[in-house]
């Protein structure tokens, strides 16, 4: 059983920035691929990012292309979302999830495990 605690949501003005933080308790965080996704109110969650498991390849959605970067310290079993030039629609509670066996994982179904998820709000 792995276990994922998100941190570091707030509220911030649009044009500011937010780092997510993700801790994952187990002893094989650094062989799964980690995702972030978000959800915001009366949305479907939707995929923002995720990075392999050694931390050199990563993908990103369109929408936070360039604005986001999504990075993990194997070392503190943890994955991180910086969030720079944040809009309001980025407003969302964002989740992190640890994808057991798939590499390429984009899809909420290829994910195995969520945490509870932190909220973001950002103001215009």
């Amino acid at each position: 059983q792995v276990q994922l605690v998100e941190s570091g949501g707030g509220l911030v003005q649009a044009g500011g920035s937010l780092r997510l933080s993700c801790a994952a308790s187990g002893r094989a965080f650094s062989t799964y691929t980690m995702g972030w996704f978000r959800q915001a109110p009366g949305k479907e969650r939707e995929f923002v990012a995720r990075i392999n498991r050694s931390g050199d390849s990563t993908y990103y959605a369109t929408s936070v292309k360039g604005r986001f970067t999504i990075s993990r310290d194997n070392a503190k079993n943890t994955v991180y979302l910086q969030m720079n030039s944040l809009k309001p629609d980025d407003t969302a509670v964002y989740y992190c999830a640890i994808a057991i066996t798939r590499t390429f994982a984009s899809r909420q179904t290829d994910y195995d495990y969520w945490g509870q998820g932190t909220q973001v709000t950002v103001s215009s």
